[in-house]
């Protein structure tokens, strides 16, 4: 084990350390303790070069000699972790760098054997791990896409580049049983980290478990590049200073419907526009902007009011969605022991903006009839536990025998209902079966039960329906989730949209929805670069299947407020946007000079500023998390607008949403679907 011997005249690294290890990668689903153990042991500021040691516990890669990067510490937490080691074993490790990653192996594995194919880093990582006291990490100056066979077999094999296929060479110095963790993909850009597991002579196993960006590995059995035409393969060229064209923003000016103030934006044109829609996805740039959620409610109101539309979902669970539902249908449903969304993050729907919204439906509903009353519904997944619950107290009702098999079948994810994530974890890497049977049999069950069920209560079995589905995806998804891989937002999608399907057929042929989600997953992924992660979303799955007849909405930003946390179930702040970049989309709308525009972006629409937009530039997107410092790689990604939106609705400075004073709400009656 390396000492640590921080200097004097350097920050308190031994406590920046352990700060970084709690916040960055214990905070962030990294459970096992030999991989915390030694996260919180290796002195990585001595892998840095000298001047960046300040910035060594930042949860960022940091550049090193021969224009190389080090990962970020929870990049190579999570990679070591997914090597499931024991401690004792014999590593390899493929892509040396500075030497910090295989320090990391070496306070786990008893002899870790680390290759550098760029000479000056191979010295470089050899002295770094001299001067730290690690003994048992060896380093050689080789292409690493040939292993070391010398040494070979080895229980575990990281590779720290990305290669266009696995080598064949690591493959066969794989000991039986090993397993090896390398990033994957035909495009030196973007790659899919996998974890094969050697399982015989000639057999491998292969899982997906995280989509990454690495530098390309180079060698016989990597990519051919030259390093310096690796280089300029990255995604983003940052311009400081880039040129923008004069006449654009004119012409985009002169091209939509300008606005002041929410309030007074004349939204008729955009429902000409809209038309006979089926389906209308309305986005937001954040899920804490005010604007955003105003003017939304707005247009929905429009749309329910004088175009028919018949039903409102939300990226938000079905469970918590079900009790705004039952208040402004006002159906005769038992006021429920919990409240509606009480977990983080809280602000997202339990907001005065939303309950403006869901008190205008309450009493616009109040003068219809049962079957021409707008309904409200969440389409996520994450209300694992409180979907189970919902259907076996569905089932105690209308069939206790069934609930009896129901409890027996959940019961398999009942030791994990404090943390979900911690069953994905446990799952993945064996040390627990998997409940993916139960719960898909349990659904299969209820199904063929639907002729019966639905006679009773055709709105209750439909409740019953997409809770058990969602218990089945959620299943899925908390597997696939735990290392943030595509597959897991893919699932996400899909579900959503297959929840959307649901409640169309449900409400008939004629009937029309209204979809509230972040921009991410309203637009269509396939004009982003989400599409080179091999990620879509429900407004690509919504082109695809209903064409003209949806119709998307997108919504931007140039500064103001926002209603955020700083990490994952942190407290709510009210955080300054940062003016946007100057190669984004938000700054060119910013130089429009106008305070709110709607802009059609449809092929029929002006083709002056549609052709001007169709240029890919960056894109804003803030999520429940806003981190302003490291804005650019956090919330900034590639589009191209007029082909991921229909529409796009421009609010040049925004303030945040208005979180519920719980207080407030005394006297409410207890069907309140926000009552505490």
């Amino acid at each position: 084990m390396a000492p640590d011997n921080d200097r004097g005249d350097q920050p308190d690294f031994q406590r920046l350390r352990a700060e970084m290890v709690e916040r960055h990668i214990a905070a962030r689903g990294v459970r096992d303790m030999l991989v915390l153990g030694a996260m919180n042991s290796v002195p990585r500021e001595k892998f840095v070069p000298e001047e960046l040691a300040p910035h060594a516990y930042e949860d960022q890669p940091l550049p090193i000699p021969g224009r190389q990067t080090i990962s970020q510490p929870y990049i190579v937490a999570y990679m070591v972790e997914a090597l499931a080691l024991q401690g004792g074993e014999k590593v390899l490790e493929v892509g040396a760098g500075s030497g910090y990653a295989a320090a990391v192996l070496g306070e786990i594995a008893k002899d870790v054997f680390a290759i550098e194919r760029v000479a000056q880093l191979a010295t470089t990582a050899a002295g770094n791990l001299s001067d730290a006291g690690y003994t048992n990490v060896h380093v050689r100056h080789a292409d690493g896409t040939e292993g070391w066979a010398e040494e070979a077999p080895f229980d575990a094999i990281l590779v720290s580049a990305g290669a266009p296929r696995v080598p064949r060479a690591l493959l066969h110095q794989l000991r039986t049983g090993g397993r090896m963790v390398v990033p994957i993909g035909t495009d030196p850009r973007a790659q899919e980290l996998i974890r094969i597991t050697r399982t015989g002579e000639d057999d491998y196993e292969r899982e997906d478990i995280a989509d990454v960006r690495f530098v390309p590995l180079i060698g016989r059995e990597g990519w051919e590049l030259e390093e310096e035409e690796a280089q300029r393969s990255r995604p983003r060229v940052i311009q400081k200073a880039p040129a923008v064209s004069m006449s654009l923003p004119g012409a985009i000016a002169s091209s939509g419907t300008s606005f002041t103030d929410v309030a007074d934006a004349d939204l008729t044109p955009l429902l000409e526009r809209i038309g006979d829609a089926r389906v209308v996805l309305i986005g937001e740039a954040s899920h804490g902007t005010s604007e955003f959620y105003r003017l939304r409610a707005e247009i929905t109101k429009r749309l329910i009011a004088e175009k028919g539309f018949g039903f409102v979902a939300i990226e938000g669970d079905w469970p918590d969605a079900a009790r705004i539902d039952h208040y402004v249908r006002q159906r005769d449903i038992p006021p429920s022991e919990w409240t509606a969304f009480s977990r983080f993050p809280t602000w997202m729907w339990r907001n005065e903006e939303t309950r403006a919204f869901v008190d205008w439906l309450h009493a616009h509903n109040t003068e219809r009839p049962w079957d021409q009353r707008a309904a409200f519904y969440g389409l996520d997944l994450y209300s694992l536990y409180s979907s189970v619950r919902q259907v076996v107290s569905y089932l105690e009702d209308v069939d206790p025998d069934l609930a009896a098999v129901a409890r027996h079948r959940y019961g398999c994810l009942t030791p994990w209902e404090a943390d979900p994530a911690a069953y994905g974890h446990a799952a993945l890497l064996g040390y627990y079966r998997s409940c993916e049977r139960d719960v898909t049999h349990m659904l299969v069950e209820l199904l063929e039960k639907r002729q019966q069920f639905e006679l009773h209560d055709g709105e209750r079995f439909l409740d019953a329906e997409q809770n058990a589905a969602l218990v089945r995806a959620a299943e899925q998804y908390y597997r696939t989730m735990y290392y943030g891989s595509r597959a897991s937002w893919n699932l996400r999608d899909s579900h959503m949209f297959d929840t959307l399907k649901r409640l169309l057929d449900f409400h008939g042929p004629k009937s029309k929805a209204v979809i509230w989600a972040h921009n991410s997953h309203t637009g269509d992924a396939s004009a982003t670069e989400m599409s080179s992660r091999g990620e879509h979303n429900i407004g690509q799955l919504c082109r695809q299947a209903f064409g003209d007849s949806a119709y998307s909405i997108g919504f931007g930003t140039y500064d103001g407020t926002v209603a955020a946390a700083s990490e994952w179930d942190g407290p709510m702040e009210v955080k300054a946007v940062r003016p946007a970049h100057p190669q984004s989309y938000e700054r060119l709308f910013h130089m429009t000079n106008t305070p709110g525009l709607m802009l059609p972006l449809r092929s029929d629409a002006n083709a002056t500023s549609r052709e001007g937009l169709l240029k890919p530039r960056l894109e804003r997107a803030i999520g429940v998390i806003y981190r302003p410092e490291t804005e650019l790689a956090s919330h900034y990604f590639e589009a191209t607008l007029p082909e991921q939106f229909d529409e796009y609705v421009w609010v040049d400075h925004t303030s945040s949403v208005t979180p519920l004073d719980t207080a407030m709400l005394e006297g409410l009656p207890e069907t309140y679907p926000f009552g505490v």
